[in-house]
């Protein structure tokens, strides 16, 4: 059981700045999760990557991607492509990518 409880605790969440410049960090409860671009003008800051969430874990993950894209100064983060994949002792787990952006 300690097994499947160390590969569900695997899930991550990476950013990788892509963005030139440096903006103050925004707190992570005020950043929204889009599935759709806005209609808003923005400029791009960093791409972001989830991997070894539940589906059941959304609202976990959302948050997680949240306390990433908060500090580099991200008001919002576009999910780009959202994924499934079965993993052995684990089940299905989610993988995320999109990009952090400002308004302007």
């Amino acid at each position: 059981m300690t097994g499947v409880l160390a590969l569900v605790g695997c899930a991550t969440v990476d950013i990788t700045k892509t963005g030139a410049g440096y903006f103050d960090p925004v707190p992570a409860s005020t950043v929204e999760i889009l599935k759709t671009k806005p209609d808003r003008a923005y400029v791009e800051l960093a791409t972001i990557d989830v991997a070894g969430f539940t589906p059941r874990d959304t609202a976990k993950m959302h948050n997680a991607i949240r306390s990433k894209a908060g500090p580099v100064g991200a008001t919002a983060v576009i999910i780009t492509d959202e994924n499934m994949v079965y993993q052995p002792y684990v089940g299905a787990v989610k993988y995320v990518s999109g990009v952090a952006i400002r308004y302007k």
